[in-house]
């Protein structure tokens, strides 16, 4: 099934666990190294799974550490972890407690009011988890587990002591907790004694009865040595039920909507007790005739019949004699029932908050002591962001890591390793997307630099006189680039133009304003158009006397022998001009002066 699930590109990157509880707990310590070492062994040599550590991902699990795990999933799949403000119930507390009965054995996991919490505080299990920002989240969880207090255990025990209660040799032993005329013989695959086997069980269908003799099973009169305690002596920190709601799964589920219900309809007590007896007074006969009737598979439905009245009364004893769950719906008033599956959130969120209900699934996903492994594995990936302390859980020692603590078993991504994950899924995408944006990229960034060029028209003028030069017959002078021509590194052109005398194929009216001695009193248009695209020719104020120097600021060598066809081209310039009232007192300079011939 995993395999389906996961990509067979990531198989080997994917962890495997196997953790086994209350069947395997029950086997001596050499068996259960054996058949670890065994699955472990079969694991690595037929799968591709990550199994580094089989002491770590092959192991027995406490049922303490069962239920803690069934905490976690529940809590999560209902999300009361991540949006505790949506699920208040008082006393500032918003999460559920969890029960869970198998076969073997039974668990309950909750925590405790704040001052349940400080009394027993010894007695919790701190749970540290990271949220998605990296910061710490911790839990004081209360979690006990009983072995042979599952529904299979549990009968065993019941058929021993009923059978006990019959003295003499009697073959056939009557039996309130099946229905009337149902006869079961006990065989040798029965899993009991050997005093017992060859007894026949008769059905009487007296389920009142039947509650009475599973009752002294919940062994309440066992020596207690810390006060409070529940089942089989074992202390339990005083439960509030106006803060603490139970979810139970597995068995709490099946025996409530298997025989006796539907799955789409709600539980409550009363009506459950209602069915319960009137199923377990029918004659067997009549009930089998309607499984063989309505199933085409009917043989695991009728065992399941069989067993009904007694799985019945178990619950009912555990849960509202063992631990203590308000009797509800017996003459007490309750919040109306919701669908159990939890497969419609909104739809009796509101429910959640009596003190018991049975589910099994929530949007579909099945609630599971295993899923909460996965969730604490998954916690422990997440990168720490300020506290430094590991994921995981053990002794109640706040903000320390106790000598029990038990880490989650996985490390932080890096980011390296989760790019190297996810890549295998989106690089073919990404290559493609990735090109098409850097193309888009250079055509917007090639657009930007033709626009900021041609933005201004000495820009555009400059562009185009290279366009012209660069079509005329003449061979441009080596050393030059276009990129010299456009960015202004080109004071050897301008001198060329100079000594040629082509300045008149420039139009220098808007340039005119900046050169010094003209009509404008700011100089505005000078430092306006000063960029490093544009060359400056400053013909710089001299006082009376002093000789112009050779380099002008822009390094632009100044040939004497072209100043007489510089200055009529300037005076061009100047001539056209609109003169002012008084024209501002200009120093003569020798550049433009015609000089003498030689």
């Amino acid at each position: 099934m995993a395999l389906s699930e996961v990509p067979s590109e990531n198989v080997s990157k994917t962890p495997i666990f196997l953790m086994a509880t209350a069947g395997v707990r029950l086997l001596p310590e050499p068996q259960q190294a054996s058949l670890l070492k065994g699955v472990c062994k079969f694991l690595q040599m037929n799968t591709k799974f990550h199994l580094p550590d089989c002491g770590e991902r092959v192991q027995v699990i406490s049922g303490e550490t069962e239920g803690l795990y069934g905490w976690i999933a529940t809590n999560y799949l209902l999300g009361a972890l991540d949006r505790p403000k949506e699920h208040v119930h008082g006393k500032g507390h918003h999460t559920y407690g969890f029960l869970d009965m198998g076969g073997a054995s039974a668990q309950i996991a909750f925590a405790p009011n704040t001052t349940e919490a400080e009394r027993h505080a010894n007695d919790l299990k701190l749970v540290r988890m990271r949220r998605l920002d990296g910061s710490s989240v911790e839990y004081k969880v209360f979690t006990a587990t009983w072995l042979g207090f599952g529904a299979n255990k549990a009968r065993h025990r019941y058929i021993q002591s009923l059978v006990e209660s019959y003295a003499g040799p009697v073959d056939e032993i009557p039996d309130p907790c099946m229905p009337k005329g149902l006869r079961s013989y006990l065989g040798e695959n029965s899993g009991l004694g050997k005093s017992i086997i060859g007894k026949t069980l008769v059905g009487t269908g007296a389920f009142d009865e039947c509650l009475k003799t599973t009752y002294p099973l919940l062994r309440k009169d066992a020596p207690c040595e810390d006060h409070p305690c529940l089942l089989n002596g074992q202390h339990v920190p005083a439960i509030d039920f106006e803060v603490n709601h139970f979810i139970g799964v597995s068995e709490y589920w099946h025996t409530t909507h298997g025989v006796f219900g539907k799955e789409q309809q709600a539980y409550d007590l009363a009506s459950y007790q209602q069915k319960v007896l009137a199923f377990c007074s029918r004659e067997w006969a009549s009930i089998e005739s309607d499984i063989v009737k309505r199933k085409k598979s009917a043989a695991q439905k009728i065992q399941d019949a069989q067993e009904a009245c007694f799985k019945a009364s178990w619950l009912i004893n555990v849960l509202y004699e063992g631990i203590g769950i308000p009797r509800l719906g017996l003459g007490l008033s309750s919040r109306p029932s919701f669908n159990t599956t939890y497969d419609k959130p909104g739809n009796g969120r509101q429910d959640l908050l009596n003190s018991f209900q049975p589910i099994d699934t929530v949007e579909g996903v099945e609630v599971s002591w295993t899923l909460g492994k996965m969730v604490l594995y998954a916690s422990g990936q997440i990168s720490p962001h300020l506290s430094s302390l590991p994921v995981g859980f053990g002794s109640n020692v706040a903000s320390k890591t106790p000598s029990d603590f038990e880490h989650a078993g996985s490390l932080p991504l890096t980011s390296d390793s989760y790019f190297d994950s996810e890549d295998s899924d989106i690089d073919n995408d990404n290559t493609f997307e990735n090109q098409t944006l850097y193309s888009i990229l250079a055509l917007m960034f090639v657009a930007l630099l033709v626009v900021f060029f041609l933005q201004r028209p000495d820009r555009s003028r400059r562009i185009q006189n290279i366009w012209r030069r660069r079509q005329s017959s003449r061979k441009p002078r080596s050393g030059l680039s276009l990129t010299n021509k456009i960015f202004g590194r080109g004071t050897a052109n301008y001198e060329r133009i100079l000594e040629q005398g082509e300045a008149t194929r420039y139009e220098l009216d808007d340039y005119s304003e900046g050169i010094i001695g003209s009509d404008s009193s700011d100089g505005s248009h000078a430092n306006r158009y000063h960029g490093p695209g544009v060359p400056k020719v400053v013909l710089g104020r001299l006082e009376e006397g002093q000789q112009p120097s050779v380099m002008d600021r822009t390094g632009l060598v100044l040939r004497t022998e072209s100043r007489e066809r510089l200055a009529p081209n300037l005076q061009m310039l100047n001539a056209g001009r609109r003169s002012r009232a008084t024209s501002p007192t200009r120093l003569k300079s020798p550049l433009m002066t015609p000089t003498q011939a030689e």
